[in-house]
């Protein structure tokens, strides 16, 4: 059976799990530099819709998490792989930041502005702090004629230090509900995002750890994946989607919980 002690590789959550905002989480720090300096692969899995891998990896190292853009798998950049493969290059209704535009143009898709959106042949909705009614009117007729329809994630909302602000999902169903089309998905729970994860640790699924603090994205997506899955819930009350595989109050405890399965692993040997 799959435990901590067989686990070979980790991949993180980053908003909730490693940061809320402009810090750290406690723990965060100590517990990636612990398991690689025991050799374990560590990546970093996020469904963020406003920044890439490389933004993303700039951050973390900012913060005391040194990373590469190569250990970090984003939504936000699986994006324009997706529509690309599903669609092709095509003119593209990008709700979102001027970053996802130019993510869409380097895949060879043609990003048009909202007033322009008869032109569109996709509409692609991230997190936009620009969001308004225009660009809603826009996205959502788009869609209703027959644009193809794609969500980074739906998380209706993401923490940060003061609370939570709107997330993605939030926007995504506001358009949903205007045309009357469900989006194709890219971001977590879906298959991509772990799959890709699997792959860039270097190990099988079952020998891979989704950390993170949704049940709905990070959990239910990892079980499906056949990860195992550690769900991240300080002092929260609340009945369970789907059984994680290990359930912990912040990092702080999987660091000693991970470290004791590694101290009676070795006492095996």
């Amino acid at each position: 059976m799959t435990s901590l002690r067989t686990i070979r590789g980790f991949a993180f959550d980053l908003d909730g799990t490693i940061w809320a905002g402009p810090r750290l989480l406690p723990g965060a720090a100590e517990i990636v530099a612990a398991m690689r300096d025991a050799g374990l692969a560590v990546v970093f899995a996020s469904n963020s819709s406003r920044k890439g891998a490389t933004a993303l990896a700039r951050e973390l190292t900012r913060l005391g998490v040194p990373a590469t853009a190569a250990e970090v798998v984003a939504a936000f950049d699986l994006t324009a792989a997706e529509l690309l493969e599903r669609v092709g290059p095509v003119p593209v209704l990008a709700i979102g930041t001027d970053d996802l535009s130019d993510s869409l143009a380097d895949a060879g898709h043609t990003p048009i502005p909202p007033e322009r959106w008869t032109e569109a042949r996709a509409v692609v909705v991230a997190n936009d702090p620009m969001f308004d009614f225009g660009r809603l009117r826009a996205a959502s007729r788009a869609v209703a004629a027959g644009a193809a329809f794609f969500a980074v994630n739906l998380d209706a909302r993401y923490p940060v230090s003061d609370g939570f602000d709107p997330g993605c999902g939030a926007l995504v169903e506001a358009v949903a509900t205007a045309s009357r089309v469900r989006p194709i998905v890219v971001g977590k729970p879906h298959p991509r995002l772990f799959e890709e994860a699997v792959a860039r640790l270097g190990c099988s699924a079952a020998e891979a750890a989704m950390v993170g603090d949704s049940q709905a994205s990070d959990i239910v997506g990892g079980r499906a994946a056949g990860m195992f899955t550690v769900w991240v819930a300080p002092h929260e009350d609340v009945p369970a989607l789907v059984e994680p595989s290990l359930a912990v109050d912040g990092l702080p405890d999987l660091l000693r919980l991970w470290r004791e399965a590694a101290e009676g692993a070795s006492s095996a040997r």
